[in-house]
């Protein structure tokens, strides 16, 4: 089934080491839409970066720093990668360790700017 985020999410699976990418509700870490590789786990994964991001918002707002438009949580075995869209929704990649940041940064970015 073909939803409007379907090109977005797959254009960002498709990154080298990427294992998922997802849509995700900020509000309720809720999955909106997915787009995942065997094994891995879109709930969980949405609610830990629905959490973080809207917790670094409110930090960044509070310090005056702005809008936070790029996250990145490293771990032994991997990364997510966070973006705000616009409209209570946050962009979620998962990659290998090995995956290339800057490159999944630049199109985490670019895909913000469909959603605004």
């Amino acid at each position: 089934m073909t939803t409007p985020f379907s090109a977005t999410l797959e254009s960002l699976i498709r990154l080298r080491g990427v294992r998922a990418s997802l849509i995700v509700s900020e509000r309720d870490g809720l999955v909106v839409d997915e787009n995942l590789r065997y094994g891995q786990e879109g709930e969980r994964v949405a609610a830990l970066a629905a959490s973080i991001y809207r917790k670094a918002r409110l930090s960044a707002a509070s310090a005056r720093f702005g809008s936070v438009s790029f996250l990145q949580l490293d771990g032994e075995n991997g990364r997510v990668c966070i973006a705000g869209a616009g409209n209570d929704l946050v962009i979620v990649v998962v990659a290998d360790q090995s995956a290339n940041v800057g490159l999944i940064r630049v199109d985490l970015l670019k895909a913000t700017q469909a959603f605004q």
